[in-house]
């Protein structure tokens, strides 16, 4: 029998569980945290999928390919939109119980950059957590082994392949064997001094990856969400409440949005995240406002309460109203567009060893995610990889993607100050954040190789996060020093310096050259054409 470890508990790790043990093979699903605890139990907005008849697959593909900056891999799209419906009825025969109109249809709620209202939803605002407690209720009844509290120091690899993972358990190490490993570690948000994401989105799975020689993708495309709560801890206020009809104001009521995006409040997460620092820069770094007065039929507190639940105790849990007032807001880092590279079943450039979800780089989300996409990748991914798994196993040849070359080493400064997470997270913040320049990035780079080279031995989880932190900003340095030019979340604006175009217009297409081993990579104008 295949013996498979996973390694994350978000829906990207749990499906490729549930479906390795459905063909046959034995699973052990490790998580660091609690289970329940990940990324996908913070997810508000919803998943979104194409369930109305009134929509369309093309649609989806291109509102996908035009909010990715049209660099997305337009297999991998056409993979992910397509396999969505068959994932939502996965999903609600696991016991998801997403929100429904008195005639038993979904309610579906419209996001940035989406053409239709096609986001479906939990509780309001609670998506994720509901998915994440059907899910488990899942994994707890299968015959999958569950390992708590189980951190991942490293990959276990033999002259050819992965064969296991070295691990923590309650502070001491452990060995686990298998025939395959599957990294579902979810994100790096943690490499930033605001987030949107929980303490344990370290980057852990990526890092190991990069450690043992696998390929990583599009590191430099960081996602920061517009919209978090600058008030109290950072807190996520979805982009369904924009959905609803909230806009954003300067602190002279100034609608700033339209004045970066024809389409304003909805326009691509990257440009509205950009408008907002913009904005907050002109006022001294003081917070935009979110005004969702205005919204829902009559009532609106009424209406705040039932639709957004978690955004409501959130926001008045700080003392604010926001049925009456408008709330301040700031960007935050949000999601990690790049990540280990993999195709379309999860398979890395290491065989024996896929990855899935956040972590991985499948393509679909290009330089900028769209809205809800991320639920869905896990869902889609997660459940290919692992029918694939057995499927390698029975051929005996445990395929690998196609490696790309590694990265160029960077002097270190002589005068670096000693190292602390704090540290490392303020020099993301302040030189590889939501605008970057080549003195940004040099600066950060040589601070980062200088901390690297700081001696340390990591004992404790916390220690071992450290080092994944470190490694991994390095790489997204490197990779944003590379790309001299603006492409979706990642912004130079030093880019005419290089001879290079300024910010690109979002709805317009771009050109990018193909990456190597993706066979359905397009220009950007044919794969906006094919997807009309």
């Amino acid at each position: 029998m295949t013996s498979v470890v996973v390694v994350g508990a978000g829906i990207a790790g749990i499906t490729a569980a549930l479906h390795a043990e459905a063909n046959g093979c034995a699973v052990t699903l490790v998580t660091k945290a609690a289970l329940g605890e990940s990324a996908t139990t913070h997810a508000q907005g919803g998943i979104a999928a194409v369930t109305d008849p009134a929509d369309r697959f093309a649609d989806h593909v291109h509102d996908t390919v035009a909010a990715g900056a049209a660099v997305g891999d337009l297999s991998a799209i056409r993979a992910l939109v397509g396999d969505a419906p068959a994932r939502i009825d996965e999903l609600v025969s696991a016991g998801v119980a997403f929100d429904r109109n008195a005639d038993g249809s979904y309610v579906q709620g419209l996001e940035a950059a989406h053409s239709f209202p096609r986001i479906l939803h939990a509780g309001g605002d609670a998506t994720g957590r509901e998915i994440e407690r059907a899910l488990v209720e899942r994994l707890r009844a299968s015959g999958v082994r569950i390992l708590e509290h189980a951190y991942l120091v490293e990959l276990v690899t033999s002259p050819d392949r992965v064969t296991g993972v070295e691990l923590l358990v309650a502070g001491s190490p452990a060995l686990l064997p298998a025939d395959a490993v599957v990294l579902a570690t979810g994100g790096a948000g943690q490499l930033y001094a605001h987030t949107t994401n929980p303490s344990v989105a370290t980057g852990d799975g990526i890092a190991a990856a990069l450690r043992a020689g696998a390929a990583a993708a599009d590191l430099e495309f960081v996602q920061f969400h517009p919209t978090v709560l600058a008030a109290g801890t950072p807190f996520l206020v979805s982009e369904a409440v924009r959905g609803e009809g909230a806009v954003l104001l300067d602190e002279h009521g100034h609608r700033f949005a339209f004045d970066a995006h024809p389409d304003g409040e909805l326009a691509p997460r990257d440009v509205v995240a950009r408008a907002v620092a913009r904005t907050m820069a002109q006022q001294d770094g003081r917070p935009v406002l979110l005004d969702a007065t205005g919204i829902g039929a009559g009532d609106t507190s009424a209406f705040l309460a039932r639709r957004f639940p978690t955004i409501d105790a959130a926001v008045r849990a700080r003392g604010l109203d926001w049925a009456r007032e408008p709330i301040p807001v700031t960007p935050a880092a949000h999601y990690l567009m790049g990540g280990v590279r993999t195709d379309l079943a999860g398979r890395t450039t290491l065989p024996g060893m896929y990855a899935v979800g956040e972590c991985a780089r499948t393509g679909v989300h290009g330089a900028n995610r769209l809205a809800s996409n991320s639920l869905l990748e896990g869902a889609v991914f997660g459940a290919r990889c692992g029918d694939a798994i057995a499927a390698d196993a029975a051929s005996h040849t445990w395929p690998a993607v196609v490696p790309q070359a590694a990265t160029a080493p960077v002097a270190p400064l002589d005068d670096a100050a000693p190292f602390t997470r704090a540290a490392l997270q303020e020099l993301m913040w302040a030189d590889a954040g939501l605008v970057r320049d080549a003195a940004g990035l040099a600066h950060a780079a040589s601070t980062i190789a200088a901390w690297r080279a700081q001696p340390r031995a990591p004992r404790t989880v916390h220690e071992h996060e450290d080092e994944n932190l470190l490694q991994l900003a390095a790489a997204v340095v490197a990779a944003a020093s590379t790309r001299r030019s603006s492409l979706g979340a990642h912004f130079r604006r030093d880019e005419a310096a290089f001879g290079t175009h300024p910010e690109h217009d979002a709805t317009a297409p771009i050109r990018r050259e193909p990456l190597p081993s993706t066979a359905d990579q397009r220009s950007s104008a044919r794969i906006l054409q094919e997807t009309r």
